[in-house]
């Protein structure tokens, strides 16, 4: 399994997400993904669902 992914949303660089000791730490790439910034995801997919619920309006869960 790879250290780094990059998260794309609705072909918009959403941010990459990192290995981490507890999962994997989401990075921003825009401002319009600043809200995931620093959160930490159990998954790349998980972070890729976050990224397109911020992206859609919808309320994220905490």
């Amino acid at each position: 399994m790879s250290d780094s992914y990059v998260i794309e949303v609705f072909s918009q660089t959403a941010g990459i997400v990192v290995r981490d000791p507890g999962g994997f730490r989401f990075f921003a790439a825009s401002h319009r993904f600043n809200r995931l910034e620093g959160r930490l995801f159990r998954n790349p997919r998980e972070a890729e669902r976050a990224a397109r619920q911020l992206a859609s309006g919808s309320t994220l869960a905490a």
